[in-house]
């Protein structure tokens, strides 16, 4: 009569008369369960059930204070009689969770107290089979509107259930086995198949993947903090319990939980409104980086991209047994992906954070060695007593009965050995990850084409983030990785550094123009090629042909000193011209850049003179061909230490690379480099560009006395060896002394000091007798000189009849001979002393005029 009446005398129209409905109906069943029953009522299911089902029915009424009174018996009901509830819970929890979003704050408040209540004190005393009940309701509360304190609430009672499923799993994963036959028995003797959510998973993993779709859809809830509460419960869930599940359900987890959650934050994250949102509701004010719906679904994209990828990353040896993993490892990728070139900066930036994460996957066994504690390492807090084991990351057995208990699972980490991972399937992992690397740097620094304004220019951050995964990735590539994939590296790299800055953001990562420092992503432009330098030193003797392009690169960057790289046609300033205010991109000061680069050249070079590559593929030649520039600019290079780096580097690499060139003179492979070497020393020691008016008589002479250090290399290097030099070098370096002798003839002997301006351009050639100071460094200047000539004439010398010196060279030595004998009258003694050893073997080659026959006489 009870169940019959209470719906009818609640639903009344009369608000008095429904109040007096609902207290008979609820004081009936409170005295109706409080009476003590023989058999007891939780022996008396139909009893029990018969006594809460008006209670249930109540939830159908849409008045307010009938539902108001029913959750209040309810309460009631569960501090007095909740021990005793039995097979009533699913009836009671029926109630708590028939909640709407229509209903009031006070009814959701008052029901959402009862479920706390529940789960803080009667999770033990239900049957299992409710504890899917239990997650349902407290998801339902999560997602209900109408208070957001209970929303975020509710998902930490998810998390409590979590850990109530943790520490009981073995009774829970018992007793729900057991429904389990029960149910599969019923369902053959109806002839159907047994139907559950995410079956045929076992019924406690069903329990654990209930929870982790509930989870799952709260992290696309339409508020943002719902979101990330649950985003991050969800992650620490997987982290703390995912090793109580099968093997196999783990692909249920991937592909119907992590992948769909994936797909639904990045569409709503690419959809979402960018108009500003003005205010949080109240007087809640919303910082700038969060106050448009789409920088809201940004935190979300990167919350659950971050979550998903370390997932992948410590349990990449289980989910690589499941058969798919590579299926599933190029989805992820193409998340990453899609995120990295997201024109959100934080998405993007993060998207490669997950991409550095999931190359750092390391070995089982070296896990073990980190970490003693596996509960520890896996994340999994120490709710029991600690397993022994040996380490995070060894996968479960493939199979597993399913009575094993939560101990006797984890168990099963000790010892174990890792899985036999094909080499060729993990080598293709890698590859793949490569791939998405390349094409996420080549869309990104791609530059905009000639007219159009750039629609994203990554920043510099996320442009350091996507070089420093290089030399992770290449640890796992580099077996397979040729010469077409380091011309793929040099393509992102060069982009990489040629993309300019915000002038928004220059501040904030621009040095001083004038500070000598690289940028971090310069540093890490350089650290991806010395690991690949690095790596083909000690690498197999055919990686050694990647030397020429690793030079290739570093000379590319040393251009960048005097000529700096253009973005496509975007118009940039430099910070020394323009007021960040006055350009939108700012470009970057490539001065230190570009001298690091040279300063890697050398020591490359000094290392690797004599392989077979770089001999045969012309890099020394390249060098001075490079180095050509600053060493003709000279003055007009826009930084100074830029031609004093080019000369020193020089003399360098020339001391090691011309004996190595003089060694293979008759293989003809260095033929080219002698011309270039000498057109070199043509535009440094007769530059263009004159000293600027300022220069101190300090810096002067430091600067002459780098001259005097290239004069002196020829006098020491070359000349000595003009039998194993192609005679047409010899005879361009000759005419050069040539040169500089009459620069010397026709300004040294001036009683007038010029102007610095206009002094002669090869001071290294001047007479000591000039009255400029200071005389000693120029007394020394033109020892150097004299010195020079003496070697070449002995050289000359000594020259054996089948390699004769051709006409054009003597001719030259001996134009020489004037302009020496004109500096006798220098009262130096020391000039005097290195003007008779260079006067000297002239004696042997003079020669009287041959006879010649006139009218038939001699």
């Amino acid at each position: 009569m009870c169940s019959c009446v209470a719906p009818q005398v609640c639903q009344h129209p009369n608000s008095r008369m429904r109040e007096w409905g609902a207290e008979a109906v609820t004081a009936l069943i409170k005295a109706g369960l409080a009476y003590k029953h023989d058999p007891p009522l939780s022996q008396n299911q139909r009893l029990q059930l018969l006594l809460l089902n008006p209670l249930k029915e109540l939830s159908n009424v849409l008045h307010a204070d009938i539902r108001q009174k029913q959750l209040e018996s309810v309460l009631q009901i569960l501090q007095s009689q909740g021990d005793s509830l039995g097979p009533g819970w699913p009836l009671v929890l029926g109630v708590i969770g028939a909640i709407r979003n229509d209903q009031g704050e006070s009814l959701i408040r008052t029901a959402f107290q009862c479920l706390q209540l529940v789960v803080t004190d009667f999770l033990p005393t239900m049957p299992c089979t409710c504890l899917q009940i239990v997650v349902e309701v407290a998801g339902s509360f999560g997602l209900q509107n109408q208070e957001l304190n209970i929303s975020l609430t509710s998902i930490g009672l998810l998390w409590n259930i979590s850990d109530y499923f943790y520490q009981r799993g073995e009774q829970i994963e018992q007793e729900l086995n057991r429904e389990e036959a029960v149910l599969e028995k019923q369902a053959r003797e109806k002839g159907v198949a047994l139907n559950r959510p995410f079956h045929p998973a076992p019924p406690f993993d069903c329990l654990w993947l209930c929870l982790y779709a509930k989870l799952g859809e709260l992290c696309v809830d339409p508020r943002p903090a719902v979101r990330k509460s649950a985003g991050q419960t969800l992650f620490s869930t997987i982290s703390a319990h995912g090793t109580l599940l099968q093997p196999a359900t783990w692909h249920t987890v991937v592909w119907k939980v992590l992948f769909v959650l994936l797909d639904c934050v990045r569409k709503s994250s690419t959809t979402a409104d960018k108009e500003k949102i003005e205010s949080g509701g109240g007087n809640i004010l919303i910082h700038h980086s969060r106050d448009t719906a789409e920088k809201q679904w940004a935190e979300t994209w990167v919350l659950s991209l971050a979550g998903v990828a370390r997932i992948f990353n410590t349990r990449r040896y289980l989910l690589q047994s499941l058969g798919d993993f590579f299926k599933a490892w190029e989805v992820l990728l193409d998340h990453i992906q899609s995120a990295a070139l997201s024109k959100n900066n934080e998405v993007s930036l993060a998207a490669l954070k997950s991409f550095q994460e999931i190359l750092q996957i390391t070995t089982p066994a070296r896990d073990a060695e980190k970490s003693p504690d596996a509960l520890t390492a896996m994340g999994v807090p120490a709710l029991t007593d600690p397993v022994p084991a040996s380490g995070p990351g060894r996968p479960l057995p493939l199979t597993l009965p399913r009575s094993d208990s939560v101990a006797e699972r984890l168990a099963r980490y000790e010892g174990v050995e890792p899985l036999q991972v094909d080499e060729l399937e993990d080598s293709a992992l890698w590859w793949s990850a490569w791939n998405t690397w390349y094409r996420t740097g080549t869309e990104c620094t791609r530059p905009p084409a000639a007219g159009d304004k750039p629609a994203f220019v990554p920043s510099q951050p996320f442009l350091t983030a996507l070089v420093q995964i290089f030399p992770a990735l290449y640890q796992h590539v580099k077996a397979g990785f040729s010469m077409d994939d380091l011309r793929k590296l040099g393509v992102i790299l060069q982009g990489a550094v040629s993309v300019p800055i915000s002038s928004d953001a220059s501040p904030f990562i621009l040095p001083s123009y004038t500070e000598a420092v690289l940028t971090g992503l310069q540093e890490a432009v350089l650290t991806a090629l010395d690991v690949l330098q690095k790596a083909i030193c000690v690498g197999p003797e055919n990686m050694q042909v990647m030397y020429p392009a690793i030079f290739d690169q570093l000379l590319l960057f040393v251009e960048f000193s005097c000529k700096p790289p253009q973005f496509g046609k975007l118009e940039t300033k430099h910070v020394a011209n323009a007021k960040y205010s006055q350009a939108e991109w700012v470009a970057l000061n490539y001065v230190p850049f570009a001298e690091r680069s040279l300063e890697v050249v050398v020591d490359l070079y000094q290392k690797t003179a004599c392989h077979k590559a770089v001999i045969n593929e012309s890099v020394l030649q390249n060098i001075i061909k490079t180095l050509r520039v600053p060493l003709g600019l000279k003055y007009a290079c826009p930084s100074e230490s830029t031609w004093k780096l080019a000369v020193s580097s020089l003399l360098k690499v020339l001391s090691v690379g011309l004996p190595v060139a003089r060694q293979h003179a008759s293989s003809g492979k260095f033929d080219a480099m002698w011309p270039e070497l000498a057109n070199a020393f043509e535009d440094f020691l007769f530059p263009k560009s004159s000293p600027p008016d300022n220069l101190s008589i300090q810096e002067f002479q430091k600067n002459e006395s780098i001259d005097v250090e290239v004069v002196q290399l020829i006098s020491t290097e070359i000349l000595p060896f003009a039998n194993f030099i192609p005679k047409e070098f010899v005879g361009m370096i000759m005419t050069m002394l040539n040169k500089g002798s009459i620069h010397s003839q026709s300004s040294s002997f001036t009683a007038i000091r010029p102007p610095r301006h206009k002094r002669a351009t090869s001071p290294v050639w001047r007479s000591p007798c000039c009255s400029r100071d200071p005389r000693t460094q120029q007394v020394t200047e033109i020892i150097f000189v004299l010195k020079a000539i003496s070697t070449l004439m002995d050289s000359l010398k000594k020259t054996q009849p089948e390699n004769a010196v051709d006409g054009n060279t003597w001719a030259q030595v001996i134009a020489l001979y004037p302009t020496l004998v004109e500096c006798i009258t220098c009262s130096s003694a020391e000039v005097s002393s290195a003007l008779k050893e260079a006067l000297g073997p002239f004696k042997d080659f003079m020669q009287p005029p041959v006879a010649k026959v006139l009218n038939g006489e001699s």
